[in-house]
Order: structure tokens, then sequence, then C-alpha cells
């Protein structure tokens, strides 16, 4: 008698359901007594501002815009300029000041060439701040900041208009165009795309625009989402976007090569009166295919893990500013239930000095409690028994609890590679050679994957 062949049927596959991301405005806002919601900043900084800026146009005086070098902080230059000359201002009589390669506006050579253009006003955005002294020693000279980087403390006698305590968070681009579009009726038509371009530029291009972030549709409208984030990723440096990234990439690219060319993303700026216009502009596009072959050259280091699985850290050595553009790129590839933080360190941008930015993983956004990159890495900092806190200075851990990094010299860096037991194997106990997965109804061990395009292959790769 013939044996029946035994119906063996695959039991389904459960799909693993992706968990949504929240989009960056789901967070809840500060109310004042009356329900009211207070964003971008308190109402009484946004005045002081609006203030200044009205004294600042009508004085016809000598004014400095000090903007930082990427698309959020060059955006809010260029509103800030058109808002003066839209109320009175001489174009004449407004210069920019473009910090160093390396540099803060603390340093006093900064400080020095500030002083040298002899300016009445100085308008600082986007460049994150600290306990200083006054802008300028100037003291006939009035300063205002306007800036998102979380700080309570700032340069000495300077008017402040900071949105890093009003979630959800406004982009400086953002915090300048609403401060200014009330100024004059032009601003919202001439500036929306600037704003736009900035905010993408720092949160990138799939942020919904929901409240309290103000509408935008008639500005993409006039102004494509494709044209606008082309043109950011030309300002930003980015590799070549897809069609809905373009226009503030673009922006970026010049101050990341090794010349740090942040004139030309300024001066194309302010001649443009749309993102497309930046779009043909030779010196972005031929700064946008330098940094995409350094990137390419460079994103296939392997990385190291911090003992706890919880940071990875991939060394480069690049003469141009791709370690956050690298940061951000495997931030969203790397997968662990542990890990947190993605860091790149970049030891030939400046000599004798490591710079570094650090990526909230994707895999962690979600965590509860939030991931918070400068509280981990002054956590990892204070494990230090001598004093090397303090000769990591104020250019550590600086920036955004999502994005943070730092400006250190190598002994120190290795240090805190030291603290973080960066390379060394997990203790036994938590190490094993299965993987479990856990699902609602059982537990299973997955074998190891037969899969053989591997990251272990990817970091093998030949540049």
């Amino acid at each position: 008698m013939k044996r029946k062949a035994l119906d063996i049927k695959e039991s389904p596959q459960v799909k693993r359901q992706k968990e949504p991301v929240p989009d960056y405005c789901d967070v809840q806002t500060r109310k004042n007594d009356n329900g009211n919601i207070l964003w971008p900043a308190s109402s009484e900084a946004i005045e002081i501002a609006r203030d200044y800026l009205r004294e600042c146009a009508a004085a016809k005086a000598k004014t400095l815009i000090v903007p930082d070098k990427d698309a959020d902080g060059l955006d809010a230059g260029v509103i800030i300029h058109r808002t003066l000359t839209a109320l009175g201002a001489e174009a004449s009589s407004i210069d920019v000041h473009l910090v160093g390669k390396g540099k803060s506006i603390h340093d006093e050579e900064e400080r020095e060439a500030m002083s040298a253009k002899n300016p009445k006003y100085i308008i600082v955005v986007d460049q994150g701040s600290r306990p200083a002294p006054p802008v300028v020693d100037d003291p006939d000279v009035k300063s205002l900041i306007i800036d998102h980087h979380l700080s309570d403390d700032f340069p000495k006698d300077a008017k402040v208009v900071s949105a890093c305590h009003y979630p959800p968070v406004a982009t400086s681009s953002l915090l300048t165009y609403e401060i200014c579009k009330t100024l004059h009726p032009d601003i919202a038509s001439s500036c929306g795309y600037l704003c736009v371009m900035g905010t993408h530029g720092d949160l990138g291009n799939t942020l919904k625009w929901d409240p309290p972030f103000p509408d935008m549709k008639e500005v993409f409208k006039t102004h494509t989402k494709k044209a606008t984030n082309d043109a950011v990723s030309l300002l930003n440096a980015r590799k070549s976007p897809p069609p809905s990234l373009a226009s503030s990439g673009l922006i970026n690219t010049a101050r990341r090569t090794s010349k740090f060319d942040v004139i030309s993303a300024w001066s194309a700026l302010l001649s443009a009166t749309s993102p497309k216009e930046i779009l043909t502009n030779p010196r972005l596009l031929s700064a946008r295919a330098e940094i995409n072959e350094e990137v390419e050259r460079q994103t296939h280091t392997a990385p190291k893990f911090s003992k706890d699985g919880k940071i990875a850290v991939f060394r480069i050595h690049s003469a141009a500013q791709v370690h956050p553009v690298i940061a951000t790129r495997w931030a969203g590839h790397l997968k662990s239930s542990k890990l947190e933080i993605v860091l790149v360190a970049n030891s030939g941008y400046l000599p004798g000095m490591v710079n570094f930015s650090c990526r909230i993983a994707r895999c962690a956004r979600n965590r509860d409690p939030p991931v918070n990159i400068i509280s981990s890495l002054k956590a990892v900092a204070d494990l230090d028994t001598t004093d090397l806190v303090q000769r990591m200075g104020e250019s550590f851990a600086r920036g955004h609890k999502e994005a943070s990094g730092g400006i250190i010299l190598e002994k120190e860096f290795e240090e805190l590679m030291v603290l973080m037991k960066v390379g060394e194997k997990p203790d036994p106990a938590e190490e094993s050679g299965e993987k479990v997965v856990k699902t609602k109804t059982k537990t299973k061990t997955v074998e190891k994957s037969p899969q053989k395009n591997t990251l272990s292959n990817y970091f093998g790769k030949k540049s």
C-alpha cells in the first residue's frame, strides 16, 4: 500500500507591523493661563525682536547679520535682510559676517572681525549659545540673538528670542519668519519659501506642517516641494536627493567642502527670488558633486559599538564636513534593540581636533523615555574622575537633544571613547549566539540568516 504524502502547510508568517514614526509636530505644546498655545517663543521675546528690527531699519545705520553656515541659518539671515530693506533700510548698510571654519562667534578673532566692520546693530542667527561676553566689546553696539538650540545662557547685554523651550521647537528660519512676517505685508510671499527651505534643511522633507507650524500650502503652490527641497539638498550638501527633496540641500554643499565656501551659498540665496534659481548655480552644483564623492568614499567605514550597545561609533578622516551627513545616513539604517545613538567622528576636518556628529537611530525614536543625546554624552563624560569635562570645554555636547556633537582635542576624544568602552565585548551574560524575536503569540528562536548581502560585506567594500 502506498503511503500518502503528508500535507505540509507552512505556517503563515506574521507580518511585523511597522511602528508609526510620530510627526515632529505631534508633541505637547506649552499654553498660558488662558489656554492659548505659546509658540514659537515667548510673546514678550518676539515683540522685543520686532521692536529691535523696526529700530534697526529706521536708524539706517550699519547692520551686521551673522547667520550660521547651514540652510537654516542662511535662510533666516536672508529673511532678516529682506525684512530690513522692506522696512526702509538701505541694502548698502547691511553686511554679513560668516564665521570661519571650526570657529564660533565667541572666539576672539571672530569678535574682532565683527568689530572691524563697525556695525551699530548685530543680528546673530542660529549660532547656538553659551555664557559669553557681549558679542563685541563696543558698548554702543546693540545685539539681537535669534536661536533654537538648547541653551539658557547667552552673550551679555544681548536681546534674545529663543525657541528651544517651546515645542515643537521651531527652526531658526521658521522662528525668524514668524517674527518678521507681520512687520511688512510682502514678507510672507517673498520669504515663505526661505522658511520652508531652512526648516526642511533641519527637520527633513517629510515634515507635515501641522499646527502650530504655519500653513504653507500657498508657498507650495508657488514653489513646488521638489524645487524647494532640491535647493535644500544643494545648500546642505546631501547626496543627490529624491524628487521631493531638492533646494535646501544645495545651499549646504558649499560649506561642507574642504574650502568651506559659505559665501557662495549666501550670495546664491540673497540674489535668488525662487528655489529654481538656486538649482542652476554652477558653484553649488560643483560642490554637491564633490561632497557626494567624499560621502561615498567615507561611508563604508565599519562601526564599533559601546559595550552596552547603545552607541555606534564611526571613525573617518576627511577635510570635508561629511560627518553629519554620514551620521544621518547610518541613523536611518542601523537597527538594534539596544542602539540609541550613531556617532561619526572626523579627525581630518581641523588639525589636532575631532569633530563629531551624533544622531538618534531611527529604531530608537519611539523609545520611552526619549533618547536625549546631550544628556547621554554628558553622562558618559561624568564617568571621568579627573578634569575631562573642563578640558573639553563649551564645544562638547552642544546643539539639540536629537542632533548634537562637539569639537574637542584628539586626546580628549580618545578618553571619551575609553569611558564609552567602545570596542569592548558585552559581558557573557548579555551575549547570545541566537537572536530572540518576541511576538504576541509565542517566542521563537531565529537561526542565523543565510543572506549573503550583509552589513559586513558592505563595510568591506573598497572605496
